[in-house]
């Protein structure tokens, strides 16, 4: 394995950090990766093809309103949740403002004449979308979430920070997730692991769908689904970044 130091997010779990690094390594190794993977949700060569299967599957095309992540690799997950007119939420990065989710919308952004290949990129469309509170949401159909690793049972892990599994039990605490609402990922299959490589805990949120450029796999997960925030597990530093778990947490006079 290339030994690429430590992210700043490491130390946390090092089972983790080290199934991390040998998933960014075997990507970079067999070049599978776009651009440096280390580090990042990392994006992928199929991307485009996972996001096209993705779009067979029922539980996309029912859903009208998406959440999904700002990376790279789920560029073409937005773009299609655009095309297809869906209502497309997606987090500002790093959660680091109050209003910590943008709106996009298809008729909104084609009325301004901004191309929905540029809405669709992270930067782009917090220039171009609306930024809104969990109050003004709607309930939400379907979550995309960026992934590091996974387990075919449902198991995942992001790049160590957390902020997948705080914006779930936020967007939980609001009611605007379900427990019944699909989470799913697209990835390499060079991502996938044994469920021994990954331990959840109960924090983690786990998948209902992973979509890799030619499967969709159904994880049948039995991992239990987090009920909300679980204070206890919150680190100092992202409440000194967050500000909305700040204002969630003397609101609940904690």
């Amino acid at each position: 394995m290339i030994n690429l130091g430590s992210t700043a997010w490491s130390g946390y779990h090092a089972d983790k950090d080290a199934l991390r690094s040998e998933i960014w390594s075997r990507l970079k190794q067999a070049q599978a990766a776009v651009g440096e993977p280390f580090g990042h949700i990392p994006n992928f060569r199929g991307a485009e093809q996972a996001a096209e299967q993705l779009t067979t599957l029922p539980v996309w095309q029912q859903a009208q309103v998406v959440k999904c992540n700002p990376d790279s690799a789920q560029i073409p997950v937005r773009l299609r949740a655009l095309q297809a007119g869906k209502c497309l939420y997606m987090a500002v990065p790093r959660l680091t403002d109050e209003r910590c989710f943008v709106e996009l919308q298809a008729e909104d952004l084609q009325q301004r004449q901004i191309a929905l290949e540029d809405a669709a990129i992270a930067r782009k469309a917090l220039q171009y979308g609306r930024l809104v509170s969990f109050a003004e949401m709607q309930s939400i159909d379907l979550v995309m979430v960026g992934c590091v690793a996974v387990t075919r049972d449902g198991g995942r892990t992001g790049k160590g920070a957390g902020f997948a599994d705080l914006e779930l039990a936020m967007l939980k605490e609001f009611g605007l997730v379900r427990p019944e609402t699909p989470i799913v990922t697209t990835v390499h299959p060079l991502q996938m692991v044994e469920s021994a490589r990954l331990p959840m805990q109960p924090h983690d949120w786990p998948l209902t769908w992973i979509v890799t450029p030619d499967a969709a796999i159904a994880t049948h997960s039995v991992y239990p689904q987090p009920s909300g925030l679980d204070w206890e597990t919150i680190r100092p530093e992202q409440y000194q970044k967050i500000p909305i778990l700040r204002e969630l947490r003397e609101q609940a006079k904690l």
